[in-house]
């Protein structure tokens, strides 16, 4: 298994409309409407000049599978939010949310300095919460009611992970992940 992440680029834009658009990963959203080109475009474009995210392609084998993000970067609080979707069914269940948690963590503790990662999870969503949980977030708080999918109100849980928690916790999950088939390189690499 050939894992990886690139930044987003321009071959990106309809594919990303796609994926956001598909029932799998609009499941687990916080909006449910469909989204338009002229919505989509307005997002994309907007991502060039925005110094407050940074989104990268997940790769496997060499072909584009999902989307992992870190959003609401704020320097003087340290501080950012995680976020991803895999959007190929054949990309599910083999570790890769962990993997993009490792080297979104990596990033963010280490070249961006920040002291503290955030997520917000749908409480229906348990594969993601149990990938957040097995890389050392912590549960923090839990909004209740806090979206409506399907005119149906849903939980969201608020998950943290600490810089100083994540140096604790790494050494773990890197030898879970490289037991999982994931490649020294593959882990080490830069983003």
């Amino acid at each position: 298994m050939l894992v990886g992440l690139r930044p987003i680029d321009a071959t990106d834009r309809d594919r990303l409309l796609a994926w956001r658009n598909s029932p799998e990963v609009a499941a687990f959203m916080y909006s449910d409407h469909l989204i338009t080109r002229e919505e989509h475009d307005r997002w994309f474009d907007s991502l060039a000049s925005n110094t407050r995210r940074r989104d990268w392609i997940v790769l496997l084998d060499g072909e584009p599978v999902g989307l992992t993000s870190l959003v609401d970067i704020d320097q003087a609080y340290g501080r950012g939010t995680i976020a991803r979707y895999l959007a190929k069914q054949n990309a599910r269940g083999l570790g890769l949310g962990g993997f993009t948690e490792f080297k979104v963590a990596d990033h963010a503790f280490g070249v961006l300095g920040l002291r503290k990662l955030w997520s917000e999870v749908l409480a229906t969503n348990e594969a993601a919460l149990a990938s957040h949980l097995s890389s050392g977030f912590q549960r923090e708080a839990l909004f209740r009611d806090h979206v409506v999918k399907g005119g149906q109100a849903i939980d969201v849980i608020g998950l943290g992970l600490l810089a100083h928690e994540w140096r604790d916790r790494r050494p773990q999950v890197r030898a879970r992940l490289l037991a999982k088939g994931f490649s020294e390189a593959a882990l080490d690499a830069p983003l």
